[in-house]
């Protein structure tokens, strides 16, 4: 793994997305600064990078130290276009991925028949914001843009705040997961999974825990 300092953007590059996630951990319990969000106490770097090599949504490291309620329920709100309840009835990524704005527009397989029909584009993007029905809740994950530089499908993802601690290691699975499926309609191999996240952080209740599954990760 490599991490770079660059102007003080954390630029983490690792092979697989438990070791992003195990990474970005570690780099805020050492260098992470206070915050909040939501009125709860964060720890956090601004602005992650991740370049994840061979995203694989099966990751060991994951599936090891993970929460499996936690991967069910980001499982859940990319899979099922149901409104979520503990987000005040906001709409799914699914939703947002597969039935934009409630009028039937697929996203996901607008970008399938956007690079079959020409691989070489650079616009095959898909926004998860709905700004006319968003009142509740703003989607960590807003922008996915998917391209083939080299043969190989790559992920290119934006988002606004990710928890490193409980919840952005399942994040990682379903973006790795998305980016497999849209590879096989392609009949194309998956390239890298770019992700930069502006608000990188660990909620200071999951401090503790965090560090001894880092720990443990290291062992």
């Amino acid at each position: 793994m490599d991490v770079l300092q660059q102007t003080g953007v954390a630029v983490l590059t690792t092979r697989t997305i438990g070791e992003a996630w195990l990474a970005v951990a570690d780099r805020i319990l050492r260098t992470g600064v206070p915050a909040s969000w939501d009125a709860r106490p964060t720890t956090e770097i601004a602005t992650a990078v991740l370049e994840v090599v061979e995203p694989d949504p099966e990751d060991a490291l994951i599936r090891r130290f993970a929460d499996p309620e936690r991967l069910a329920w980001m499982h859940a709100n990319f899979t099922d276009p149901s409104r979520v309840v503990e987000l005040g009835g906001a709409a799914s990524y699914a939703s947002r991925l597969h039935d934009y704005l409630r009028i039937g527009r697929d996203q996901v397989r607008w970008v399938i028949d956007r690079l079959a029909a020409d691989p070489t584009r650079r616009d095959a993007i898909i926004t998860t914001l709905e700004p006319t029905l968003d009142t509740t809740y703003l989607p960590c994950v807003s922008l996915l843009d998917f391209w083939i530089p080299d043969g190989r499908l790559e992920l290119v993802v934006a988002a606004h705040s990710i928890d490193f601690g409980t919840k952005g290691y399942a994040n990682l699975v379903e973006l790795a997961d998305l980016q497999h499926r849209v590879a096989r309609e392609l009949g194309v191999p998956v390239g890298r999974l770019l992700f930069s996240v502006k608000s990188a952080h660990v909620y200071d209740t999951e401090l503790d825990a965090m560090r001894a599954t880092c720990a443990a990760a290291a062992a």
